[in-house]
């Protein structure tokens, strides 16, 4: 059994090359092999949000506070609020942030494939993420 007490993993700023906005992620848990279990908590200022990405095992978001807005590709933008459990399929491209007035944060949870757990693609435009496209 392994512990991590309550502050001992550092809150970090979200890659980037990943992300559009002031985003941050506490991580929860990289499982060690052979469990793929990967999990983290990413909190989006608002308009905030992810570059398009799959995920090679699915990915399932709960939606701890505020309100946002996730897509999946060719699809309409949906809205996400607190209490939202969102699954989203292996291999199905989509991206998820905040509302352009709102904070979001959700617990991300995915497992990896041979030590991949996402494949990041282009960002999400303005024109995408204000549903104009």
């Amino acid at each position: 059994m392994d512990i991590k007490s309550s502050g001992s993993i550092p809150t970090r700023r979200a890659p980037e090359e990943w992300f559009t906005g002031t985003v941050w992620q506490d991580p929860i848990i990289q499982a060690p092999s052979p469990a793929r279990l990967i999990s983290v908590v990413v909190h989006f200022e608002p308009g905030a949000r992810t570059a398009w990405h799959t995920h090679p095992l699915g990915q399932t978001l709960y939606v701890v506070s505020g309100a946002g807005l996730a897509q999946v590709w060719g699809e309409e933008l949906r809205e996400i609020r607190a209490g939202d459990v969102i699954w989203i399929p292996p291999g199905e491209k989509h991206w998820h942030g905040a509302g352009p007035a709102n904070s979001m944060s959700h617990i991300a949870m995915q497992e990896a494939l041979d030590g991949n757990a996402v494949e990041w693609m282009e960002k999400v435009s303005d024109t995408q993420y204000s549903g104009t496209e």
